[in-house]
């Protein structure tokens, strides 16, 4: 296997996590990863530390999206806050997967300068240090940026209540048979 296959089997679903969080919509995010991913094979040999690609890749996604957002603005027909994405829905009983999902689904709500840290912090858990590098912003913003970002994710949370099972299940002792 080739250094760039490993590169990308090592690095490919950590930066489509993080490019559907900026980009919110599927297309648009393999449309990031494929973009960064296309940007490395050109120029990912200019990078001395290897050790450093994790971040590099992630810097540059976050690049490419801060581009194409500006392209975006300057050329696009209709308003972007007039269109809504929607997760995938997937079915699942456990109500800590549900919290996340709705946790993830009001992150998505929040502004950018704040979802972009949260996102690298707790869904890609990058370090305070790496998430300044990637978005080129001095790590005591990232901090307090992380702080208020998680302030605006709680009030919504509380909010927007979680959505509870609507019919319970009443059981009369009574009624059940003792088999033994």
């Amino acid at each position: 296997m080739s250094e760039f296959e490993e590169l990308v089997d090592a690095h490919y679903q950590p930066l489509y996590q993080f490019a559907y969080s900026l980009a919110k919509n599927p297309d648009g995010a393999s449309d990031l990863v494929q973009q960064t991913f296309c940007i490395w094979a050109q120029k990912g040999h200019q990078l001395k530390d290897r050790s450093k690609a994790k971040t590099w890749l992630f810097t540059t996604l976050f690049r490419e999206h801060l581009a194409q957002s500006r392209r975006q603005s300057r050329y696009s027909d209709s308003d972007i806050d007039e269109i809504e994405y929607q997760l995938p829905a997937h079915e699942d009983n456990s109500a800590r997967r549900l919290d996340g999902k709705r946790a993830v689904k009001i992150l998505s709500k929040l502004d950018e300068i704040f979802r972009a840290p949260l996102t690298l912090f707790y869904l890609q858990q990058h370090s305070y240090k790496e998430i300044a590098k990637i978005l080129d912003v001095p790590i005591g913003t990232i901090m307090s940026r992380i702080s208020r970002g998680k302030q605006q994710l709680r009030k919504q949370m509380q909010k927007e209540p979680a959505t509870a099972p609507k019919k319970v299940l009443q059981m009369n002792p009574d009624t059940l048979e003792n088999h033994g």
